[in-house]
């Protein structure tokens, strides 16, 4: 299976509820209105896509529908597709250029950070890297065990002290194996932490610091690891981890088990911090780079043709008999109207027409003369209708035969 193929089906839920979901709106309106931008707005609220996120794609999307004078509402998928491109902009991955590349792994507890450690080591041991872990997690019970079992599954070495020890030291003794060893890649494994933990953000501060002292000029990488389940609650994380973290990047796991992936979006938009990594299955090689042209094209493969398609047919199975006159009715009428001052005669002829084929509603707003006169008679002169009709037909034989001369 090829990378977009994994990230197509890994995006799957996601696409059937935010896309899907967008794609009915759209549809369910004949013209491009203000009351389908509310609607598009709430749809992406409802998809967990977050109120600013929302708001900012619909005001791109009324700023291209006006300069390009699009009116069809068929157009509205493409445009949608065209504008989450560009808020989601160029991709950016992991800096690995100057050895040993540090990655600190950062997240509370539960987000996959371990998961995503392992697979990690198991890539880069692929791409011929040397790598080692520090597990510098000695706060939560079997944290450094769980890391065991996934660099002995990937065969990188692993630096670890006993439950409870200083995370420092367990970095520190980390930095100075990879220099003596010649390791490409030190990954370094953080307790899970909440930003109201103050000792905690502390003890994350001092590894920082020993990082800074130990391998100030080597690549830098700190990966939060975020649960897409989560939805805007991940985004609230990554936004109170980034006041007090230097994060470089967002590594997004799960996203292939929840409707909510429309979070990498309000990421990029609101924190402006890339997402890098994301995680789109159980096994060891379905962590992926993130590559936003891939991603927004996995959203929306086959959307566009599909909803063209589905137009056509719909198109084909109504009777155009019924739906035609309707549109030419209201789009030509400033036309007719615009006929009908010079000569009043033909624009009672053409108002009638199509009171009688198209609506019997419409008698209301095409004649007001004849409702005046209607309601000045009795209830059952107004209520039959044939008596007045053969009176109009036999005005309308006089005009036709005045033309006729």
């Amino acid at each position: 299976m090829g990378l977009f193929s994994k990230i197509r089906d890994g995006l799957k839920k996601t696409k059937d509820s935010f896309i899907g979901t967008i794609q009915r709106v759209a549809n369910s309106f004949t013209k491009i209105d203000e009351e389908l931008f509310e609607q598009l707005e709430e749809t992406m609220i409802m998809s967990d896509i977050g109120v600013e996120t929302s708001l900012e794609i619909c005001n791109c999307l009324r700023k291209k529908i006006k300069e390009r004078g699009i009116i069809d509402p068929s157009m509205i998928m493409e445009l949608i597709q065209e504008v989450i491109a560009e808020i989601m902009g160029d991709d950016t991955g992991l800096d690995l250029t100057v050895s040993p590349a540090v990655i600190m792994v950062i997240g509370v507890n539960g987000a996959g950070k371990t998961t995503t450690i392992g697979k990690l080591c198991h890539q880069f041991r692929a791409e011929g890297k040397k790598v080692i872990v520090a597990a510098a997690d000695t706060f939560r019970a079997a944290a450094i065990d769980q890391l065991q079992v996934w660099t002995d599954r990937a065969g990188v070495e692993l630096v670890k002290h006993s439950e409870g020890s200083d995370p420092g030291a367990v970095v520190y003794d980390a930095l100075e194996a990879a220099k003596a060893r010649h390791c490409d890649v030190v990954i370094i494994d953080t307790a899970g932490r909440l930003h109201n933990k103050k000792n905690l953000m502390d003890e994350l501060a001092k590894i920082n610091r020993i990082i800074d002292s130990k391998a100030g000029d080597c690549s830098r990488e700190v990966l939060l690891v975020l649960d897409a389940t989560t939805g805007q609650n991940a985004v609230n994380q990554a936004r109170l981890f980034s006041e007090t973290a230097p994060i470089t990047g967002i590594v997004l796991t799960k996203l292939d088990g929840t409707a909510k992936g429309g979070i990498v979006i309000s990421i990029k938009n609101e924190l402006g911090i890339p997402v890098k990594l994301i995680g789109v299955g159980e096994k060891i090689d379905d962590l992926q780079p993130f590559d936003s042209r891939q991603f927004v094209d996995a959203l929306f493969d086959g959307v566009v043709d599909a909803k063209s398609d589905d137009e056509i047919e719909t198109e084909s199975a109504e009777e155009t008999d019924e739906t035609e006159p309707e549109e030419i009715a209201e789009s030509h009428e400033p036309e007719y109207e615009a006929e009908s001052e010079p000569v009043p005669e033909p624009t009672e002829i053409e108002t009638v027409n199509l009171d009688d084929d198209i609506d019997k509603t419409d008698n209301s707003d095409d004649e007001p003369t004849d409702e005046s006169d209607s309601e000045e008679e009795s209830d059952d002169e107004a209520e039959t209708e044939e008596d007045l009709r053969p009176k109009k037909r036999s005005f309308f034989g006089k005009l036709f035969g005045g033309d006729r001369k």
